[in-house]
């Protein structure tokens, strides 16, 4: 049901809390990448203590979500046996909650929270549901995401509004410093009447290794890579290249997938490795994000830049922080999109720019600087 990975030295002294999701996404990517930077750029000892939502079952999940998280004492032995100075929180619910937190400092660590969503207040967590946007719920009010059911299951809805609104409060006192991703993502969590700390502090996600040079100017397709939800913009990113006459190699699963997969012009790779992942970037002209939604980041966007791929992406959300304003286009419209695919493939130098760019905002040694003064 859940388990702790232990770093190659006997005491450490920073501690990561994750619940994995059910289907595993970019958090999960984010929370790898950053116990690689606090090894490898802080030079710090790290362990992971891991809970799995699709090993835990609905019963128990509901459990934990109702009572505030699920056997904090493993939280405070842990704390307790690596003498962690620091507990960095990702995702809580269900398995861990507001009691994870009250056992890591009555241990005696510090607590910081990683908000890569918005599930202080959103049950979903990305503020989309029914085909868009959504920010009805507010603070303490999780009524709306009953009503419209968010979750999908009317237990599972009821459940999580009920717990976001019961223990909102309990969990932000526990925290002594917070993380977003980007300042849409902190500007979204104030919108939404999150009780956020006084220091809440953006950091971006890191990326591990950046092209030498760009490869994108003999690129043969586009490549849209991620979960394939509704809120990801598969349907935009299918007719822009039908427009543009580009051919589309998608990466990752998801309920869309049967959707589009007789799509003229669309190939599906499936769940990919990171090195076939890398493999597909090296063959590609340039990368799209059409989101539907406001991205707390756009982690997809961000490595396909590093590896020198340019992004077609969105207007909307913390895209508008991480990708150049000329290569993104209104949310939804397919034909803006394709204008921007063509704009991108007439220009040689895009690659290099977006190489660029990404050395510029993702700097591992930077941000491992930056996330150790919040340690501090």
């Amino acid at each position: 049901m859940w388990c702790c990975r232990h770093a190659t030295f006997a005491v450490t002294v920073i501690l990561f809390l994750h619940n994995r999701y059910r289907a595993s996404g970019g958090e999960e990517r984010a929370v790898a990448d950053f116990l690689w930077l606090v090894r490898e750029h802080l030079g710090e000892e790290v362990e992971l203590l891991e809970r799995d939502s699709a090993l835990l079952g609905r019963a128990r999940a509901a459990a934990g979500m109702a009572g505030g998280g699920l056997r904090p004492d493993e939280v405070a032995a842990a704390v307790r046996r690596t003498r962690a100075r620091v507990v960095h929180a990702h995702n809580l619910h269900p398995a861990f909650g507001w009691r994870a937190l009250a056992a890591a400092r009555e241990a005696g660590a510090r607590v910081v929270a990683h908000l890569h969503q918005y599930r202080l207040v959103c049950a979903v967590g990305i503020c989309f549901t029914h085909g868009r946007e959504c920010t009805r719920c507010h603070g303490r009010n999780t009524l709306p995401g009953v009503l419209r059911n968010c979750r999908g299951d009317a237990a599972e809805a009821l459940v999580y509004a009920g717990a976001l609104a019961l223990w909102q409060r309990r969990l932000a006192g526990l925290i002594d410093a917070a993380i977003v991703p980007s300042e849409f993502a902190r500007a979204r969590l104030r919108e939404l009447g999150a009780p956020l700390p006084a220091a809440t502090h953006v950091l971006r996600n890191p990326v591990r290794a950046f092209a030498e040079r760009s490869a994108a100017a003999a690129g043969g397709y586009a490549l849209f890579s991620g979960r394939l939800e509704a809120e990801k913009g598969l349907g935009v990113a299918v007719e822009a290249c039908r427009i543009a006459g580009l051919p589309l190699t998608v990466a990752g699963e998801g309920s869309q997938r049967e959707r589009f997969a007789g799509a003229a012009g669309v190939s599906f790779a499936g769940h990919v490795s990171d090195v076939q992942l890398d493999v597909l970037r090296r063959g590609a002209a340039l990368a799209l994000m059409p989101s539907l939604t406001g991205e707390s980041f756009g982690l997809a966007a961000a490595q396909a830049m590093a590896a020198g791929v340019p992004v077609a992406a969105s207007d909307i959300g913390a895209l508008r922080e991480l990708v150049p304003a000329q290569w993104r286009s209104p949310p939804g419209d397919a034909p803006a999109l394709a204008a921007t695919i063509a704009a991108l493939r007439e220009d040689a130098g895009a690659g290099e720019s977006a190489l660029a760019r990404a050395r510029e905002l993702l700097d591992p040694a930077s941000l491992a600087a930056t996330l150790g003064s919040i340690y501090s």
